[in-house]
């Protein structure tokens, strides 16, 4: 059992399930591959995460 593969490319908006210490929930799609990374936002921070960690804690694209 594995996650369905999400429709997102790089440069989309992602709102994640938890949000940034910064406290937005929303980032913005910079790479894909195995890893995703993402840039919060609010305040630039960019985070690599694990692809089956990312799709799973993505709640809703938004662009």
């Amino acid at each position: 059992m594995g996650v369905i593969p999400l429709a997102v490319s790089a440069g989309d908006r992602v709102e994640m399930k938890k949000p940034h210490p910064c406290g937005s929930a929303v980032f913005t799609v910079l790479r894909i591959g195995m890893d995703f990374k993402l840039k919060c936002d609010k305040c630039g921070h960019e985070v690599t995460l694990p692809r089956k960690k990312a799709e799973k804690n993505i709640r809703k694209i938004l662009e």
